[in-house]
């Protein structure tokens, strides 16, 4: 992410609307334990996501959850999903992607009290470990549910982001990878062959590339604003790396010519099993952390030629993972039009 300058302490907490909306829910019609809920979308979430704190002027901060949360309630849409609270990851599944090492830093740098600095932009507070592995763990619990058929999809409302995250880097707002922990869950548990990950953010997935980059079982369609933060992605650091590097000002025409003309005929010929979104909202024309023009229309668009892929390949298993997005409202408005498009509703 462009540089910021985080300072202040952090927002007091607030309860999530949907801590209200569950109570008056009834989730048991679609989702008893019992019979899958093949044709039901999903939406995994924390607590622990609200309560990392970066600095009260830092844009990756929890008012994004909470943004999110107040459009589904207002379009009605998070009456039409199946509502998880998101389990803790194990320490299997991080390590499948980080080493211990790098994991043992993490929880050595966390502080009791303040923020600890990673590097410019990316900031440890008191409670960062803990939404870190509970956000990793929602993208590890929507794996299962899909590849088991209960859910047909679903999206996993987390924060920390993930897709700076390196084999043994943060940086960028990320500190885990959260989109390769779910892959690494599909190929390395589930037994899958071949997965895709999908990435719309505008800024390259330079860590999701460092950590996949030469892998047979994984391709990875990004599109991103370039030149731009991280500065990487062009050229690609392997052939299973299909970039579309996209110049600031770039729109929604841009961005489905790219798509229909390089990342369509890769995931043809792939022909994934399951597919994973890193999907970041900060290509969209009110954004202030990017230059390119998308409207909730292309986040339709994406969606759907995403799930056209999964039909044919992957018996439409798709695990959705939020990356970035910062203006609350373009934010909000874009996750209900990606998530109501893959609820089909």
């Amino acid at each position: 992410m462009p540089d910021c300058t985080a300072c202040g302490s952090g927002a007091g907490e607030r309860k999530s609307p949907m801590e209200h909306a569950h109570a008056s829910r009834d989730d048991t019609a679609i989702d008893d334990g019992k019979t899958p809920a093949t044709h039901a979308t999903g939406i995994y979430r924390a607590r622990a996501c609200t309560l990392h704190q970066m600095g009260r002027s830092h844009p990756e901060s929890p008012a994004r959850l909470f943004a999110i949360d107040d459009q589904l309630i207002a379009s009605g849409l998070d009456q039409a999903l199946v509502h998880h609270d998101a389990p803790l990851a194990d320490a299997d599944d991080l390590l499948r992607v980080h080493p211990r090492d790098y994991l043992d830093h993490l929880e050595a740098k966390a502080p009791v009290a303040g923020y600890v600095s990673l590097d410019a932009d990316t900031l440890m507070g008191p409670q960062t470990m803990d939404a870190v592995r509970y956000a990793a763990g929602a993208a590890v619990a929507a794996t299962d549910a899909v590849f088991a058929g209960e859910l047909k999809n679903a999206f996993c409302a987390i924060r920390p982001p993930g897709h700076h995250a390196g084999i043994a880097s943060a940086m960028g707002f990320c500190f885990v990878n959260n989109v390769a922990v779910a892959a690494r869950r599909a190929l390395d548990v589930h037994g899958l062959e071949r997965v895709a990950i999908v990435d719309f953010d505008v800024h390259h997935g330079n860590g999701t590339e460092e950590i996949f980059a030469g892998d047979a079982r994984v391709l990875m369609v990004g599109l991103f604003q370039h030149p731009f933060y991280p500065y990487s992605g062009s050229p690609p650091a392997a052939a299973n790396m299909i970039n579309v590097p996209l110049p600031a000002g770039a729109d929604g025409e841009a961005v489905r010519a790219a798509v229909q003309r390089q990342w369509l005929p890769a995931l043809e010929a792939f022909k994934p099993q399951m597919i994973f979104i890193s999907a970041g909202f900060d290509a969209h024309r009110e954004d202030d952390l990017g230059q390119m023009r998308l409207v909730e229309a292309d986040y339709v668009w994406l969606t759907r030629e995403i799930q056209a892929v999964a039909a044919r390949h992957a018996k439409g298993r798709i695990v959705s993972c939020l990356e970035g997005g910062y203006n609350l409202s373009a934010l909000g408005r874009s996750v209900v039009a990606h998530v109501r498009t893959l609820a089909e509703v």
